[in-house]
């Protein structure tokens, strides 16, 4: 795996450090996928669950764009991989389904989000609200929740990893 992933210097400031393990969290999931074929991709971790790495980034390109684009920027961006009838699509996969669609619309989100993102002050409400709970977050909250769920899912990610080929890392 060659992916470079970059630590925030440790005397960043606070939206550098926050964007900073954002994005090394960004590019450990993306280091997780590599070299992997579609079809290890989309091979769920362990059944009965439908937990696959292609789905992880999938479900990921949904988080940003829900947090970045709805939330934040108020924009109308309706579900990519999911709807009411099926609020799980992401991770249901079939043969026809490749990485290099979904990697290319998970950076997608990911430069929306950073579209969205720059200049805004990490204190200010944001424009829009949460689906469910109707609340206003700020920047400062969405980084810090994003870093989480990255954090969270890049374990997963490794588990998975790990089944398929035997690759470790931290």
């Amino acid at each position: 795996m060659t992916t470079a992933r970059r630590e925030p210097a440790t005397d960043s400031d606070e939206r550098t450090m926050l964007e900073g393990w954002l994005d090394y969290h960004r590019q450990t999931l993306a280091w997780k996928c590599e070299g992997l074929t579609d079809e290890q991709l989309r091979t769920a971790a362990v059944a009965p669950s439908t937990l696959s790495l292609m789905g992880l980034v999938r479900h990921m390109a949904e988080v940003e764009r829900s947090w970045y684009r709805r939330v934040l920027a108020a924009e109308d961006a309706g579900p990519i991989y999911y709807s009411d009838e099926d609020p799980d699509g992401e991770f249901r996969l079939t043969e026809s389904d490749t990485f290099a669609e979904a990697r290319a619309t998970w950076q997608a989100e990911i430069e929306a989000a950073r579209r969205n993102a720059a200049g805004v002050p990490l204190g200010e409400p944001t424009r829009g609200r949460h689906l469910r709970t109707g609340e206003r977050y700020t920047l400062r909250w969405i980084h810090t929740h994003m870093i989480e769920e990255y954090a969270r899912h890049n374990g997963h990610a490794d588990l998975i990893r790990e089944r398929l080929d035997g690759a470790t890392g931290d």
